[in-house]
């Protein structure tokens, strides 16, 4: 059983984690576009390729597939999930796996007013959001919403490019430099990750993990903290069954006096998952699992509370 990483960059963990869950059965392979990408040197073999942007960029990795003998392929990065899935038939033609959600969904997920729409459609508590500057100023004037409010593009990812606002000069200085910017309302409460998995064979939810953030740095999660709650595992379940997602998510929400808000979806693992799979949501194996054709079973909230997370800086030396 033959894994392929994509855009491996610094997520060792991962690299780690599938390695050890195979045990020898089976290889992990990893790419990125730099040499000086760490995680690819955890892997047991790696290979440089072009941008994903490039000319030629998906013939280099369906010749990995092909020479390496992957039986399924991920990503760790969000603008390379909709090339995955957009190409699904090319990967399986080769007897490869694209491991994610479909193209639309990863496409939506992406976007982060899409989002905010279908949750909006679908009846969720989330974080009130405009692509029209003029129709926040309505809703400033109404009282509906009020400063600060963040500032950030629709299609971005890893928390780049966001603001946070305090004025209506500053919206607008943002807005004159930038096409694409959002404004989303700040929410002021408990900002909640959670770990899901969904099996790819029977659809259905089968790990949930649910951490407390603590601190956050460059967008991901630095220190957390386990907990439970069966009505958010229930919340989370519904939402998934609604929206169509598959695989490994990523799910970002906030609890506000009580209720819970859910703010943004990646499909892909999280930059906080070790926190996960150290507290005993092993989902490497439920991939495995799915690729073998083994469906997997229900095993929710199977984790202790009060365990926390602590990131800490670690350096690879090596010479080229």
């Amino acid at each position: 059983m033959n894994i392929l990483i994509l855009s491996a960059g610094t997520r060792n963990k991962v690299v780690q984690y599938f390695k050890k869950t195979l045990n020898g059965e089976g290889t992990v392979v990893a790419t990125d576009c730099s040499e000086l990408a760490p995680a690819i040197y955890d892997a047991d073999k790696h290979y440089i390729v072009p941008r994903m942007t490039d000319d030629g960029y998906l013939d280099e990795i369906i010749k990995i597939c092909k020479a390496e003998k992957i039986d399924g392929v991920l990503s760790l990065i969000d603008p390379e999930l909709s090339l995955l899935s957009e190409n699904e038939e090319m990967f399986s033609q080769v007897g490869v796996k694209v491991i994610g959600s479909s193209y639309d969904l990863c496409e939506r997920a992406l976007d982060k007013y899409e989002m905010y729409k279908w949750l909006k459609k679908n009846g969720y508590n989330t974080a009130r959001s405009y692509m029209d500057k003029n129709e926040f100023y309505r809703d400033l004037e109404a009282g509906t919403i009020s400063f600060p409010v963040f500032v950030k593009p629709a299609r971005g990812s890893a928390s780049i490019a966001i603001s946070k606002v305090y004025d209506k000069e500053t919206v607008e200085l943002l807005f004159d430099h930038d096409d694409g910017l959002m404004i989303q309302e700040f929410m002021n409460g408990q900002e909640i990750g959670a770990d899901v998995y969904i099996d790819m064979i029977s659809h259905e939810v089968v790990s949930i993990f649910t951490k407390k953030k603590i601190k956050m740095r460059a967008g991901e999660t630095d220190k957390a903290v386990s907990f439970k709650d069966e009505r958010l595992f229930a919340l989370i379940e519904e939402f998934v069954k609604k929206s169509g997602f598959n695989g490994q998510i990523d799910i970002d929400i906030f609890d506000i006096d009580g209720e819970y808000y859910i703010s943004e979806v990646n499909p892909r693992f999280g930059g906080g998952y070790p926190h996960a799979y150290e507290s005993g949501a092993d989902h490497m194996k439920l991939i495995i699992n799915n690729l073998k054709g083994i469906s997997n079973t229900r095993n929710i909230g199977n984790y202790s509370e009060g365990i926390y997370m602590m990131k800490y800086n670690e350096i690879m030396i090596k010479s080229f």
